[in-house]
């Protein structure tokens, strides 16, 4: 397994096991406990996607060394404020079962996002965390933040995949030393990615699957992979991606499959920014 350094010279793994859309806690832990038995050290996981108690329960059971993993998970719109991001870190904590997170990310944009920033600085500076980040934040919301917090985000969570490219997101990131990581990486498995056929083509002549190709190619972009998976062996399958390496000519081929805006959320709009912050996670 590949790591990245992050800018404060934290070791992230370059690939990970998300769990979003996996809120059966019974599902989800077995899904955690496959995913680091085949050797996934990242897990990404959410206080929105409602089985951080399950992530806590397989970790616990993995006999996997504290230190050895790479825990993440995010704090939601609701909980955005100083205090209230506080409050929803330890939450959060308890319900993983942790002394300390190793990313603590800010899930969205929105409401007092600086206020949860300034709370993530100080958990950050006691030891709580050891990376701080954010999700969902385009190139002028990152840049702003990195340009008046006093700690800059170590990670930026958005969506990556072959019909979503954004490459002058990446250049922002690039540009302020921020680690890009990639959510949907699969584009939810919609927009007939794994039938594509340019995929298609390459992953024959790599003798590989079109979701290894998809995973390959971003992280030789640079960009931290969270596939998700509640299968056994495509769990295992998504690991193997560290011994073929796509051609300049097959990056070339992919980077053409761009289709240059998101397919499924469209972060500009009143209706998401509406939508995103009635979705509450507790009363």
């Amino acid at each position: 397994m590949e790591t990245t350094k992050l800018s404060n010279g934290v070791e992230m793994p370059m690939e990970g096991f998300g769990v979003f859309q996996v809120p059966e806690a019974e599902v989800c832990e077995q899904a955690v406990c496959d995913a680091i038995a085949a050797g996934y050290r990242l897990i990404d996981t959410a206080a929105a996607y409602f089985n951080e108690e399950a992530v806590g329960a397989a970790i616990k059971k993995s006999g996997v060394p504290r230190k050895d993993l790479f825990i993440t998970t995010k704090l939601w719109i609701q909980d955005a404020g100083y205090e209230n991001a506080k409050k929803a870190f330890q939450t959060s904590l308890d319900k993983l079962g942790l002394d300390y997170l190793d990313l603590y990310l800010i899930h969205q944009p929105m409401n007092d996002y600086y206020g949860s920033w300034r709370a993530m600085e100080e958990l950050y500076k006691t030891g709580k965390i050891r990376a701080i980040g954010v999700c969902n934040f385009y190139p002028e919301r990152l840049a702003d933040l990195c340009l008046n917090a006093e700690i800059a985000p170590m990670v930026n969570q958005v969506e990556l995949h072959p019909f979503f490219q954004q490459p002058g997101a990446l250049k922002t990131m690039e540009e302020f030393k921020v680690q890009p990581e990639a959510w949907g990486p699969f584009a939810e498995g919609k927009f007939g990615i794994f039938t594509n056929e340019t995929l298609s083509a390459i992953a024959a002549k790599h003798k590989k699957t079109v979701a290894q190709v998809i995973l390959r190619w971003n992280v030789q972009r640079g960009v931290v992979v969270i596939p998700k998976s509640v299968h056994k062996e495509r769990i295992e399958e998504n690991l193997n991606i560290w011994d073929f390496t796509l051609s300049d000519e097959d990056m070339a081929q992919i980077a053409k499959l761009d289709k240059g805006h998101s397919e499924i959320i469209d972060h500009s709009t009143a209706d998401t920014a509406k939508f995103l912050n009635g979705w509450k996670i507790h009363d």
